[in-house]
């Protein structure tokens, strides 16, 4: 997911910063022409998706619906919105998996609270905010037992692994042949199957 860095005119007001409260952004959202994060008051666009992001996280997707068929366990891209109540985070996540039943947000039907796993696509401009800001976020989400990154210029995944202990446990991928196994849920796939008809060239 790309957030926006410029100044964005939902987040100035007289070239002073303004405050939403949730349900002010949930009223601006609902009318948006496109989607945007918010963060303890501050509104923040989502612009910029590449074809490769939309590819890497298609095929993650894909590969997670046809494995997960008749099992309890559901897959969600970024058009479905995550919040997390003990950090005031709405967002998007690229892709999210849910085990059970769907836990919504108070009063939506939108918006779930309950993601055993989520996985972000990453780029140039969000590399550091998801790898570290936004996964301190995540990290407060009580279901959450898996987080992965995974770059789309170079065949590279990060796994982040909650343990019983509650530590986090950093495992590295690289190369089409590197197989990527979950560890809060029965799904493994090979690194040549995500970046399947990503373009590597076009990032340069």
């Amino acid at each position: 997911m790309i957030i926006a860095t410029e100044t964005s005119p939902k987040t100035l007001e007289n070239n002073q910063q303004r405050f939403y409260s949730p349900e002010e952004y949930l009223e601006l959202e609902a009318a948006a022409e496109y989607k945007n994060e918010y963060y303890d008051g501050q509104i923040i666009p989502i612009v910029g998706l590449t074809p490769n992001h939309n590819q890497i996280a298609g095929n993650f997707s894909a590969a997670l619906n046809f494995a997960f068929k008749g099992q309890p366990y559901q897959v969600f891209m970024s058009d479905l919105r995550l919040w997390i109540p003990q950090t005031r985070l709405y967002t998007y996540p690229d892709v999210m998996i849910v085990a059970g039943e769907l836990e919504y947000a108070e009063g939506r039907r939108d918006t779930i609270t309950n993601p055993v796993a989520i996985a972000e696509v990453l780029s140039d401009s969000t590399e550091d905010y998801d790898r570290g800001k936004k996964f301190k976020l995540y990290r407060s989400i009580p279901s959450l037992r898996e987080y992965i990154t995974i770059a789309q210029s170079e065949m590279q995944v990060e796994q982040f692994s909650k343990t019983d202990d509650n530590k986090w446990i950093l495992s590295e991928y690289e190369g089409e042949n590197a197989v990527l196994a979950l560890t809060s849920l029965p799904f493994q796939i090979e690194l040549g199957d995500i970046y399947d008809k990503v373009n590597f060239e076009s990032e340069e």
